[in-house]
């Protein structure tokens, strides 16, 4: 009869829960194996047979980071209006970072690289982003390089949900602010007769005629 099998899928799980905390909280160069096996419960010949190494564990967790936004993001229904599809994209990016702040702050602290240069891959979260904002420029409704547009919302959004996981907006500052400034900076990247079409008496008082999409 062999031995039971003790570094298993319960333990693996425990690591990465664990590992995801310990990167949320502090640095790369702060989670050791040690560290990590203590907080987990377990030893440290599990990350090594479970994951190769203290590498091979973080990079499940940037994996699975990587992997949960993008699919929350690719959950977004697409529509025949690709400016309320844009605003649905970063509602649902919005929810994902509040629903995950470990997972956001391991995505975007330092763990994740970012080239906006470099390629997409199928699997990446910018991919729904880009997807929409092609559209959006077949229907002549945003002008501009599609990478340089996709970075610019992204920064808008990073440093709205940041300072919203740290607690420095309260709820309904948060919500204007989220809706006021995302309508900037799309109107922004707008082609003249696209801004012209949404002018007007917007939600919480803005200059937008934007459609409202469902969980604003």
């Amino acid at each position: 009869m062999g031995r039971p099998r003790t570094n298993d899928e319960s333990v693996g799980e425990r690591l990465v829960a664990c590992a995801t905390e310990l990167l949320a909280t502090g640095t790369r160069e702060s989670l050791t194996v040690r560290a990590v096996a203590a907080a987990a419960g377990t030893s440290t010949t599990a990350v090594y047979s479970l994951f190769g190494g203290k590498d091979g564990l973080i990079v499940e967790v940037r994996d699975r980071a990587v992997a949960g936004l993008h699919q929350h993001l690719s959950a977004v229904p697409v529509s025949a209006d690709p400016l309320s599809d844009l605003h649905a994209l970063a509602v649902a990016y919005r929810r994902w970072g509040r629903e995950h702040p470990r997972l956001y702050a391991v995505l975007f602290g330092g763990v994740q690289s970012f080239d906006p240069s470099g390629p997409v891959g199928t699997a990446d979260p910018v991919r729904p982003l880009l997807a929409a904002i092609d559209r959006a420029s077949t229907a002549s409704v945003l002008t501009g390089e599609a990478t340089r547009i996709a970075l610019s919302l992204w920064v808008t959004l990073h440093g709205l949900v940041m300072l919203e996981l740290a607690g420095a907006l309260d709820a309904t500052t948060a919500e204007i602010t989220f809706r006021s400034t995302i309508d900037a900076t799309l109107r922004g990247w707008m082609t003249p007769a696209a801004f012209r079409r949404h002018r007007g008496p917007g939600p919480s008082g803005t200059d937008s005629g934007m459609r409202e999409c469902p969980g604003q």
